[in-house]
């Protein structure tokens, strides 16, 4: 029943972005409540974990804690737009290498995967990939189940991919010298 009031009013919520203009899209990845026990009986709060991303590239993740589910979760979305990064893909759909990420006691290593093979990964990762907008991923996480940690270990694995052009460009030569084709042309010119 609460998860079905949470499912209802997370649609809402996106519905009205889209209607705001707004171009990204959120995943609710957990929410944890906890309770202190006070002298009239139980407080609850819930902190809530979401990712945002516009499926173009860029992704972020953030963390929100308040007495109340709907306002955790929309702390959560204004933390995640703050802290977004911007990822190379291949192609749009996969990334340009394997990456291997982690924080924490959470290890995840995400390998790059051909046209068709789909997210290929586990709960909160799954999550951070449909927002970023890859299409093509195996990855799997090694280490600890927290979200949280699993979460944080994607971005740290992300962070460190990079596209061939900006290798390119960190060694001063073209894209085309890294995977030798031009060595190919001049030797096929020499003959």
């Amino acid at each position: 029943m609460a998860r079905e009031a949470r499912e209802g009013g997370r649609n809402r919520e996106r519905e009205r972005d889209r209607e705001a203009g707004d171009e990204f899209v959120d995943k609710l990845v957990t929410i944890n409540r906890v309770a202190k026990v006070v002298k009239g009986g139980r407080r609850f709060a819930f902190a809530a974990l979401v990712v945002v991303g516009d499926q173009k590239g860029r992704v972020g993740y953030g963390a929100g804690k308040a007495r109340e589910v709907p306002e955790a979760i929309r702390k959560a979305t204004e933390r995640a737009k703050k802290t977004m990064i911007r990822v190379p893909m291949k192609e749009g759909r996969t990334l340009h290498h394997d990456a291997h990420g982690v924080f924490g006691a959470g290890e995840v290593v995400l390998r790059s995967a051909p046209a068709g093979t789909g997210i290929i990964a586990g709960g909160p990762l799954r999550a951070v990939f449909e927002t970023l907008g890859i299409a093509d991923v195996v990855a799997k996480s090694l280490g600890s189940r927290n979200p949280h940690n699993m979460v944080k270990a994607t971005f740290a694995a992300l962070q460190g991919a990079t596209s061939p052009r900006q290798v390119a460009n960190r060694r001063g030569k073209k894209v085309a010298e890294l995977f030798g084709t031009v060595e190919k042309q001049t030797e096929a010119a020499d003959v």
